[in-house]
């Protein structure tokens, strides 16, 4: 009966047990779900790239990237695009070219890439080499900035991909947080350090929503959770415990982090 508060676990049993379908009391979490990346990423692809025709390529052997090829596939459907073609590859894949090909001589009008940013990084690459052009979209696993030391800037050009924050977002309350980080650590913050600390404050503000350093309290407050502006964006904790806020969109430009847009969803 200790309270957990994660930043970085997505897969939605973490707060839910998957056998009963009841929530897990005590488990919190500060970042979105996988489902709802998988969403915000079909939507943007077919709404603000208004892509109709789309290939998935995604890590068969991970369960993230296979959670959400499944969500993301469903929910394009949904909406009215179609999937041309799923395809998996592996961790230990290095040749993505056979693959890259059967997509370009489909005519799609997207790829989304929902996967670690080692193997995206080489996959946009090799598209790019053999004149796949179109746009690739992938989950929050790219957020590193070896994504563009292994591909390269130019290479990632018109990719994109769903991120808890953008360290370019105009906020007062992120540049304050992204200018405080770079004094002290010499850097930019990525998405997991802004979310560890919108997670301490969190626990913060609870404890005092509280009253006192108790954990039944602490519980009662995290799920009484509404509004709470934290640097990766306002949020409030729903029924499982999980927080509904805006995801951010983030575009590779010459290779820099861009913000392009941010869309709510639960």
């Amino acid at each position: 009966k200790v309270p957990l508060l994660t930043t970085s676990a997505t897969a939605p049993v973490v707060t839910v047990d998957e056998r009963t379908g009841q929530v897990k009391d005590y488990i919190f979490r500060i970042c979105f779900i996988d489902p709802t990346q998988a969403v915000v990423g079909a939507e943007f692809i077919y709404n603000d790239l208004e892509g109709r025709r789309v290939a998935i390529y995604y890590d068969n052997g991970n369960d993230y990237s296979k959670g959400l090829y499944e969500v993301f596939k469903e929910h394009f459907t949904e909406l009215g695009g179609e999937v041309v073609s799923s395809e998996g590859y592996t961790d230990q894949d290095r040749e993505f070219r056979p693959t890259l090909t059967k997509f370009k001589e489909a005519n799609v009008d997207a790829v989304y890439l929902p996967g670690y940013y080692g193997q995206a990084a080489l996959i946009v690459s090799q598209a790019r080499e053999i004149g796949l052009d179109v746009p690739f979209v992938g989950a929050d696993g790219w957020d590193s900035p070896d994504l563009v030391s292994i591909a390269g800037g130019e290479n990632l050009n018109n990719t994109f991909f769903t991120n808890h924050y953008s360290t370019q977002d105009p906020s007062p309350k992120i540049q304050d947080f992204v200018a405080a980080y770079k004094a002290k650590h010499g850097d930019e913050p990525d998405g997991f350090a802004a979310l560890g600390y919108d997670a301490g404050y969190l626990i913060a503000d609870a404890i005092n929503r509280a009253g006192k350093a108790e954990p039944e309290a602490i519980k009662k407050a995290l799920e009484e959770t509404r509004d709470y502006e934290a640097v990766t964006g306002t949020m409030s904790l729903n029924e499982l415990h999980n927080p509904v806020k805006e995801v951010a969109i983030i575009e590779m430009v010459d290779g820099k982090q861009v913000l392009k847009t941010k869309i709510a969803a639960e």
